[in-house]
């Protein structure tokens, strides 16, 4: 009798667990919803770029809050070697891992260098004026406008498929 409730709990439990993480469409407003969502609560994210010889490059920044279209943008030295492997490829990923570790936004997108001082004015830290003595010269933004994005979040039901674990993918 110990071994059928065992077996019929774990059967049980199994279940209830299956019927948690299944797999179901999201509308694209749901989607970014839930993206916003992790990528505010984030203070950093990565960013991934490809240099010279195609090699992968990931730095932490900082960036600012997404725009409604999931926009990006980062201020950087424009003298880094980020800046020099945009100019080279302008296609860059973007990671947000969710605060809690139970999931992820990855952004695919086209970057952006943008010199204009009104942007810049606008896109700026006060914690940040250590790093940029001279915000005109030594300061420049990086726009990450979105292609595709992928997203799982447990929490808010949003998980792969149960056969190949493809997460759910918007393409604006």
């Amino acid at each position: 009798m110990k071994k059928i409730i065992t077996f019929l709990f774990v059967l049980f439990s199994a279940s209830l667990v299956a019927q948690q993480i299944k797999n179901t469409t999201f509308s694209k407003a749901e989607l970014i919803k839930a993206a916003k969502e992790i990528m505010n609560s984030t203070g950093t994210c990565a960013l991934i770029t490809q240099d010279a010889n195609g090699i992968s490059r990931v730095r932490t920044m900082d960036p600012f809050q997404p725009e409604r279209d999931l926009t990006v943008w980062f201020g950087t030295n424009p003298t880094s070697r980020k800046v020099a492997q945009i100019r080279n490829n302008d296609k860059v990923t973007l990671y947000y891992r969710d605060k809690d570790d139970s999931g992820y936004v990855m952004i695919h997108g086209k970057a952006i260098l943008v010199n204009n001082q009104e942007a810049k004015n606008k896109y700026w830290k006060t914690s940040w004026k250590a790093f940029y003595q001279n915000k005109k010269e030594s300061y420049l933004l990086i726009k990450v406008v979105p292609i595709w994005m992928e997203i799982v979040s447990p929490p808010r039901k949003i998980v792969g498929s149960e056969k190949t674990w493809e997460p759910p993918t918007l393409h604006f």
